[in-house]
């Protein structure tokens, strides 16, 4: 327990401590970016190489062992994006990031399909087409997490962001079941048998038992706010419910061959969607949450970092395989993006810079390739492997171009340095417009 404590106080000082340094040094990286670094600095690779109990984590396993502040803010960011999803927004911008994060998530599974699916016929059986297919599916996924951070920041306003996290949340809910697809089509190309259940069924059980589950449980607790005249205590209770909602989305029972699985990305985003909807103090209410919940960020992000396994470097076979799902994959997002936007009547900004928000990639494909060790052996380890690499190059750079995409769009705009420290999370929205 004393050991866990001081692991979790010196990441979380490490990774502020690390955002001065960067910035003493002119070094103008976003605050993810640098939590990263500091990361895989402090981690079994950097720091936790010297032996010394407490300076940063000597293993995995001693990473592993806080999955769980991970695993609850992530259901917090989700639980941020979905106050993304008001109707009153959404009724001019529906259609269009519907279209577009459907669109630009198949795109880059396509495009990584036809490029990994070349690879494994002319690789004489080191790739493989089940290992290719899977790696085509996880290509779909955006990282929520590090988006999310990179406005928060730095403030991003304006039509591109105002499409960007209701895509991001949508292009998950469509990476669930791209990936639920192609996955249950490598298993059955190994295995020599398809699964109805598996390709369409679970799946699809999926995404609307997490609809439901989340809804419901918004609506609860919507109710239940209105029993609270503390901001305190509303504050209270809503922490309590994101956390309980993350404990009912891990849950999974089976029914007959069907299994009955939730998504707690999206279990935690119908949960904030519902509250901001229906609940009139939602905006005060999410407010306080993103200021509760900021030192837990910090540590998701020092985590992951620490959690990126530098030994796939090594392996020159993955690190090539990397850089060509890298190049596939950005160049699914960024085309896919552009053409949808498109043809949804998005002016020449949006179409120019959106694709280049939706290249961070992390947990959510993290997930995903630790599904795929079920491939087997070899398939299994080349997946999380490449996977591994790509997440390693995609949250170092990924967070800089969102950041520079938006700054080009003008949703990003310059701030008087005395104001970015202290408004960042005590000031309401509505109070810095004016």
């Amino acid at each position: 327990m004393t050991l866990t404590l001081i692991h979790i106080a010196f990441a979380l000082a490490a990774g502020l401590l690390m955002t001065r340094v960067f910035k003493a040094l002119h070094f103008n990286f976003p605050d993810v970016t640098v939590y990263l670094i500091t990361g895989l600095l402090i981690g079994p690779y950097g720091l936790g190489r010297l032996g010394v109990s407490g300076l940063g984590f000597s293993s995995m396993e001693a990473v592993k062992a806080l999955e769980m502040i991970s695993t609850v803010a992530l259901g917090f960011i989700a639980f941020s994006i979905g106050n993304e999803f008001k109707i009153s927004q959404l009724k001019g911008i529906g259609k269009q990031a519907t279209v577009i994060g459907i669109l630009q998530a198949l795109a880059a599974t396509l495009v990584v399909d036809l490029v990994l699916l070349t690879v494994a016929l002319l690789s004489k059986g080191r790739l493989s087409a089940s290992a290719a297919i899977t790696l085509g599916a996880i290509a779909a996924a955006t990282a929520p997490a590090a988006t999310l951070m990179v406005v928060r920041q730095y403030k991003a306003q304006g039509k591109v962001t105002s499409l960007l996290l209701p895509i991001v949340a949508i292009d998950d809910a469509v990476g669930l079941v791209i990936f639920a697809i192609s996955f249950g089509v490598a298993q059955a190309l190994l295995a020599g048998s398809i699964s109805v259940v598996a390709l369409v069924i679970n799946p699809m059980i999926e995404i609307f038992a997490s609809i439901i589950l989340g809804s419901v449980l918004g609506w609860i607790l919507t109710k239940l706010e209105e029993l609270f005249f503390s901001n305190t205590n509303r504050l209270s209770l809503t922490i309590a419910f994101v956390l309980v909602t993350i404990a009912f989305s891990r849950l999974t029972f089976r029914i007959g061959a069907v299994t009955v699985s939730f998504s707690s990305l999206l279990v935690c985003m119908m949960l904030g969607t519902v509250l901001c909807n229906f609940c009139p103090r939602s905006g005060d209410i999410m407010h306080r949450a993103d200021g509760w919940t900021s030192p837990l960020n910090v540590l998701f992000f020092v985590l992951s970092g620490a959690e990126l396994d530098l030994g796939v470097i090594s392996n020159l076979f993955v690190v090539v395989i990397g850089l060509l799902y890298i190049v596939a994959r950005s160049a699914g997002k960024y085309y896919g993006a552009r053409f949808s936007a498109s043809i949804t009547g998005c002016d020449h900004n949006t179409c120019k810079y959106l694709g280049y928000t939706l290249l961070p990639q992390a947990g959510v494909a993290l997930g995903m390739s630790a599904q795929a060790v079920s491939l087997g052996s070899k398939d299994g380890t080349i997946v999380r492997n490449i996977v591994l690499f790509s997440v390693l190059v995609y949250e170092l750079f990924g967070p800089s171009i969102t950041r520079w995409a938006l700054t080009q769009t003008g949703d990003i705009v310059s701030v008087p340095k005395e104001k970015t420290s202290h408004e960042r999370f005590d000031t309401p929205k509505e109070h810095r417009k004016k």
